[in-house]
């Protein structure tokens, strides 16, 4: 039975902080301090949690690697052709250069 309750305070602990980090970070924002790494840590709290909350930590990776890539100039890499691109499309047949002369 305490385990139990330890996890349940736990858990308590995890959404209150998160939840403090997150607020914390957004008036961070408007004054000084480290306003966006407050705000991700929060998220990382709220995480494990909610889904909404992991949701929104992976897209905020996602862009942020998008970003960076941008900025340093890397090209997106190539991506797979789509099977549905690939229905439908007439098998190559040999061109009048490959054909012998009679």
């Amino acid at each position: 039975m305490i385990l139990r309750t330890v996890e349940q305070v736990r858990r308590i602990f995890r959404i209150v902080a998160g939840f403090t980090l997150l607020l914390a970070g957004v008036v961070m924002l408007v004054t000084p301090g480290p306003g966006w790494v407050v705000i991700l840590l929060g998220l990382g709290l709220l995480a494990a949690e909610f889904v909404w909350a992991r949701r929104l930590m992976d897209r905020i990776k996602h862009e942020g690697t998008r970003i960076k890539d941008t900025v340093l100039g890397r090209p997106d890499p190539p991506k797979p052709p789509k099977a549905e691109d690939l229905v439908g499309t007439p098998a190559r047949g040999p061109s009048p250069d490959d054909q012998i002369p009679s």
